[in-house]
């Protein structure tokens, strides 16, 4: 966990940490906090408001000069708060007030970004659906008018607004409800806005504050983007339907197109990069920069956020400004989607687990890009890249890392095969093929040290942990990426001869790839440490090789020392599938703009699917072993399916707030009193289940809402958990008319004989269908 502070005089939990602050006040040093108060009153206008944070920080202050000075960002709209500049101590009288809630201290690097065809193969894309996807309901991108005056607010790196993917041709005018603005600066005026790029915003206060000033030679000091993060996800949700686009190299030729092209979009720049460490090396947003860029997302009007930004490890709610961010924007109705991560395969490791926002993993497409190694004994291994550059067509000699290392580094040492920077001899290397294996480091910083001692090419092979999970990249030289097991076959091979050769193949594109999908090896997991009785992530999208947007202010590698240009680009991470559930947020926001955040969520999550385009369940990266709930949770979605899910699983505000309430949060929202005896956590209307630590028998309860034809009956299929019976009453369920809600029972009761040892999860299925609608939710089971 994060050694946030986090103050309240209103909870015995927080105690022992307000007892260490006059040890810490000692330090005249201050720090980033953010003094939270809860929801608005409604009462008092935005100066009043402001005035108010003042005179908070005055009361703490010397004079109040240094109290305005001290100000950061004033939240007026997501909820009653601000950031400020504070000593320990200034914190611990704030947070003796009675009507602070929360003080949290921010810290730096506690946020980071987790970083086509990925359309037509989820279905969405006119052209052609998935063909394992049969479409019972209306095409969604008719339906929903292709997401047309649905807004949806980007919290990224930027935005390029010159590339084709944000063009406004043909829209029509701006949104009425849309009420912000087009910030200006570094190359950025108002012309860079249009009518899809409606508003655009930067944040730098909490950045400047840990960092100090912006490097302007390595960012823009405006919405523009330097990284192209922010333009690949902002282009993925819902940029314009562009043909003839392909990555460097011609790779993943075709139409590139966002989930909702005609949705609207508001950049908000919170993210930037961190001094004396390369771009590729990844960002940092700090958390008062997006808590202030929520605040205006809400003001302005957005009907979906997408955040494809998370935390390393799982963060309380209490100390995770995002989740707290996240929850007034969904009592806005705001649907927000976010990354879970990419720390896998390790379990209990995903961030944003909070049951008010959508989490999604990240899965594979049905595109490759093979570009196989041909080795001295004929054995040919396919491997995949999108490297533009070949080579010459003859054999060469091919080593292990560990053969050409420099003398400094100790060929027995556990990074010897990790192409490290500066660990390889160009004496020993020259000319040859390099082997390396995956770890340490960036795959694209490996490259970069095989071609600075001036090698031929370059082999990357996968870990265990990676299994056939091939992340593709544009490598500064001759190259190509291997599965686990063939990086044993090529290392085996190295082994057995005295003069090992081979040749790289320059890759092609091919669709159609089997099986597909499959999980990525990075995506990270349940079970849900913050809520256990809450099956994390929600979804899974593409996110594996996606291609979209890039600018042209960096190179397709973010490598200093590449000077190439690109207006497309491949990445992967959960960054890139969040966008994806964005997009299709937007589509069925604009379908059905009466549904709840929730009833969006549930759409998606229970019509989603669990078999690849080989007819067989979904496997993990590996592409041998099943998949399971904590890595998909409800499955790969399907847009189309969406838009027609039959029942929903509703839930409100208060909902989320008696969550809290049960969770032993009581405060969050101090107009809220929390009753005597909240509903369990495990009650919480939410189309998963989770019962950790099982003992006996629980009995939970759901309610479900027609929002299919008027009248149906729905029965109840159940798959039930290895070692564990499951019994849901009523089995069936009569509606009469749309909006109509029935309840039931679910009964889980562990099979002693039959169960799995004490804290490993089983999984199972509960289904509701009327014949036409399949509405699925995942069951996680451990027992104690």
């Amino acid at each position: 966990m994060f050694n946030s502070l986090v103050f309240n005089m209103k909870q015995v939990l927080f105690v022992p940490l307000l007892l260490l602050l006059p040890l810490l006040a000692f330090s005249a040093d201050t720090k980033v906090y953010i003094v939270y108060f809860g929801e608005h009153s409604g009462e008092k206008a935005l100066h009043e408001i402001e005035e108010d944070h003042h005179s908070y920080l005055f009361s703490v202050k010397k004079t109040e000069e240094e109290a305005r000075a001290s100000l950061l960002y004033s939240y007026k709209n997501i909820f009653n708060g601000f950031a400020a500049s504070l000593t320990p101590e200034e914190a611990a009288k704030l947070s003796e007030k009675e009507e602070v809630v929360l003080v949290i201290e921010s810290q730096p690097d506690k946020y980071s970004l987790q970083t086509t065809r990925s359309w037509e193969f989820s279905g969405v894309e006119e052209t052609k659906a998935w063909s394992f996807v049969k479409n019972k309901g209306d095409n969604l991108l008719l339906k929903s008018k292709y997401g047309k005056d649905v807004i949806i607010g980007i919290l990224d790196s930027g935005v390029w607004p010159e590339s084709k993917s944000f063009s406004d041709e043909a829209m029509g005018p701006i949104p009425e409800s849309w009420k912000g603005i087009c910030q200006t600066g570094d190359n950025f005026t108002t012309k860079h806005c249009n009518r899809k790029i409606i508003g655009a915003r930067y944040y730098l206060k909490g950045y400047q504050k840990f960092y100090g000033t912006l490097n302007r030679t390595l960012d823009y000091q405006s919405p523009r983007d330097k990284d192209g993060h922010g333009s690949h996800t902002a282009s993925t949700a819902a940029g314009r339907v562009v043909p003839k686009v392909s990555a460097l190299g011609g790779f993943a030729y075709g139409t590139a197109s966002g989930g909702a092209p005609l949705a609207r979009l508001a950049i908000y720049k919170v993210c930037w990069p961190i001094p004396k460490k390369g771009k590729e090396e990844g960002n940092t947003c700090t958390e008062i920069d997006m808590l202030a860029a929520m605040d205006d997302a809400v003001a302005d009007g957005v009907h979906v956020i997408s955040l494809s930004i998370g935390t390393q490890k799982p963060v309380a709610y209490d100390q995770d400004a995002l989740a707290i961010g996240a929850l007034h924007a969904a009592k806005k109705n705001i649907v927000v989607s976010c990354s879970a991560g990419n720390s896998g395969p390790s379990p209990a490791t995903l961030s944003n687990p909070a049951p008010w926002v959508i989490t999604v993993g990240a899965s594979s497409l049905d595109r490759s890009f093979i570009a196989p190694v041909i080795l001295g004994n004929g054995m040919k291994v396919e491997g995949q890249t999108v490297t533009p550059y070949k080579l010459k067509r003859k054999m060469y000699p091919l080593v292990h890392a560990a053969q050409v290392l420099d003398h400094s580094f100790d060929p027995k040492n556990s990074t010897a095969m990790q192409c490290l920077p500066g660990s390889l001899s160009p004496q020993k290397a020259r000319g040859k093929i390099v082997f390396c294996l995956r770890g340490n480091g960036t795959r694209i910083g490996k490259g970069l040290e095989v071609k600075r001692v001036g090698a031929a090419g370059y082999i990357l092979g996968n870990s265990p942990a990676n299994g056939a999970e091939l992340a593709v990249d544009c490598h500064v030289l001759p190259a190509t990426a291997v599965t686990s097991e063939d990086a044993i076959k090529i290392s085996k091979y190295i082994n057995s001869t005295k003069n090992p050769t081979a040749y790289i193949v320059r890759a092609v594109t091919k669709l159609y790839s089997k099986p597909a999908p499959y999980m990525a090896a990075f995506t990270s997991r349940g079970p849900n440490v913050i809520s256990p009785d809450i099956l994390k992530p929600d979804i899974t999208a593409p996110g594996l090789n996606i291609l979209a947007a890039w600018t042209e202010g960096n190179s397709p590698t973010k490598l200093e020392s590449d000077t190439r240009v690109v207006k497309y680009n491949i990445l992967s991470g959960t960054s890139m599938s969040c966008p994806h559930v964005a997009g299709v947020a937007a589509l069925l926001r604009a379908a059905h703009p009466s549904w709840s955040n929730a009833a969006i969520r549930s759409a998606i999550m229970t019509s989603a699917g669990l078999l690849n385009n080989e007819g067989r369940l979904i496997t993990d990266a590996s592409q041998i072993t099943l998949a399971d709930p904590f890595q998909y949770g409800s499955g790969h979605f399907r847009p189309e399916l969406a838009a027609d899910p039959g029942l929903v699983y509703d839930a409100t505000h208060k909902d989320y707030l008696l969550f809290l309430c049960a969770s032993g949060l009581k405060v969050v929202d101090p107009v809220y009193k929390c009753p005597k005896n909240p509903p369990a956590t495990y009650n919480l209307n939410y189309p998963s289940l989770a019962i950790p630590n099982l003992n006996g028998t629980k009995i939970v309860k759901r309610t479900v809402t027609n929002v299919g034809g008027s009248k149906g009956v729905y029965f109840v299929r159940v798959n039930p958990p290895i070692g564990y019976s499951v019994k849901v009453f009523p089995p069936v369920l009569v509606f009469s008319h749309v909006g109509q809600q029935k309840s039931f029972t679910i009964t889980v009761k562990a099979n002693k004989k039959k169960a799995e040892k004490s804290g490993d999860y089983s999984f199972g299925w509960y289904t509701w269908t009327d014949g036409f609608h399949i509405v699925r939710s995942p069951m996680a089971v451990s027992s104690a």
